[in-house]
């Protein structure tokens, strides 16, 4: 009869303990909301891609908010027919807004050209690359879950000289993603 009690007890209490892990996750991502004015960064820091492209990258929504569910950059387009190379993402799903400009995607083998007000997907697991085709772009980009690209962003911005094709691969990996292939080129 006590054995009986105790494993009732045991298992009354395991939505419990459950709930309690979840109390820090819960508050962080709905504890309290925020506002990042225009032209500004989450917390303050505009990252560049140093090596990869000039872009600026300022974080809107950072992984620390979101428990590392989401996080949400507006990247300022600096490098007319420039793009990282194709690439993988194996964790995470990535969506981009064209808010100005226009750029060439490429998702697996299919290419797409897109224009402001234009959105695209590309899901995790699925090669994918872009190029910047007008002088001045602007785009609002979002991974999903947040996964180390804030991390990866203060190490290009870090870069003092341009980086070898290996140490761009070897960062890439670093941070969860898998170069396959050269950037896009505009034909």
């Amino acid at each position: 009869m006590i054995r009986r009690k105790f494993i009732f007890a045991t298992l009354a209490l395991y939505p419990l303990t459950i709930f309690a892990k979840m109390i820090p996750i819960i508050m962080t991502r709905y504890g309290k909301g925020f506002k990042v004015n225009a032209g500004e960064a989450r917390f303050g820091a505009h990252y560049k891609m140093k090596g990869v492209t000039l872009n600026m990258l300022d974080i809107k929504i950072s992984g620390k908010d979101t428990g590392n569910e989401l996080a949400v950059f507006e990247q300022t387009g600096l490098t007319p027919k420039g793009g990282p190379p194709l690439h993988i993402h194996p964790n995470q799903d990535e969506w981009f807004y064209i808010v100005e400009g226009e750029y060439l995607f490429q998702v697996g083998e299919v290419k797409y050209q897109m224009k402001t007000g234009d959105t695209i997907f590309l899901p995790r697991n699925v090669q994918h690359a872009f190029i910047q085709l007008t002088e001045k772009a602007k785009v609002i980009v979002s991974y999903l879950p947040a996964g180390k690209m804030e991390d990866f962003f203060t190490v290009t911005n870090n870069w003092t000289s341009a980086p070898t094709k290996e140490e761009i691969v070897k960062v890439f990996g670093d941070h969860d993603m898998k170069v396959v292939g050269p950037p896009l080129t505009v034909d």
